[in-house]
């Protein structure tokens, strides 16, 4: 759970501090490149963490809360759900049951969204 707490928090800080300094096109390429990856992850985590027992639509509220911070147009919003959508389907393909390899992805795609949450705020953030 403080995982959770912990990734959650950075996630957000994400949203609503980095977009602004994504705006400039120098940057924009390397942050959405990054954004996109964190679409993913929380695509990933979204059904694996429901199938390991966490029930709800956290990670989609998430997901929802990145788009409601970023305010993409309609080509960019359906990149960033593609991603999710695409990730989520890729790990519904693949388990069917919660494994101890599902477990071991969950622990690798929560460190990486925190590390690439982080990393978006350091180079992007206010």
């Amino acid at each position: 759970m403080k995982i959770r707490i912990c990734t959650l928090a950075a996630f957000l800080f994400v949203f609503s501090s980095a977009s602004l300094m994504a705006q400039q096109p120098a940057g924009l390429l390397q942050y959405d490149t990054k954004l996109l990856r964190l679409s993913e992850i929380l695509g990933s985590l979204h059904y694996l963490r429901n199938l390991c027992g966490e029930e709800g639509t956290q990670w989609r509220d998430e997901m929802n809360a990145l788009l409601t911070a970023e305010q993409p147009n309609a080509a960019r919003k359906a990149r960033l759900l593609g991603a999710f959508n695409d990730a989520y389907r890729v790990f519904s393909d693949r388990y069917s049951q919660c494994t101890p390899a599902a477990h071991e992805a969950v622990n690798r795609y929560t460190k990486e969204g925190i590390s690439l949450s982080q990393e978006l705020v350091d180079r992007f953030g206010n």
